[in-house]
């Protein structure tokens, strides 16, 4: 699997902060293989999460496997439709095909984080 760069873990994680001040949710990416079935692992890293999880949102992206997942927890839900969560990884994914895999991070991040701020 293909790692991230230091100057490119670093824009994930700037990413990540301005997602979270921008909309008041807490954002979290899972870069790699998931143990057992995708869709379980990234239910129970948003799990682990404790009292934070129902506002947060989980990124789970595969490499490997060529897959991604979008957890939410409840306050977060009521913020990021179903159908955001899906258009924003179907455009993810089209990054990701085209090779771009920290470009497709950085969008998903902040198209999340802005669908979640324009239902305030």
């Amino acid at each position: 699997m293909r790692t991230l760069t230091a100057a490119q873990a670093d824009d994930v994680r700037r990413a990540l902060l301005a997602a979270e001040r921008r909309s008041g949710l807490r954002f979290g990416l899972y870069l790699g293989e998931p143990r057992g079935g995708r869709r379980h692992f990234a239910e129970k890293l948003h799990a682990a999460l404790g009292a934070e999880s129902a506002d947060a949102v989980v990124v789970l992206v595969d490499v490997r496997g060529r897959a991604l997942e979008v957890v939410t927890g409840e306050n977060a839900r009521s913020r990021l439709s179903d159908a955001a969560c899906r258009l924003t990884a179907m455009s993810m994914a089209t990054a990701f095909s085209a090779g771009d895999l920290v470009g497709g991070i950085l969008y998903g991040i902040g198209a999340l984080a802005e669908q979640a701020t324009a239902r305030r």
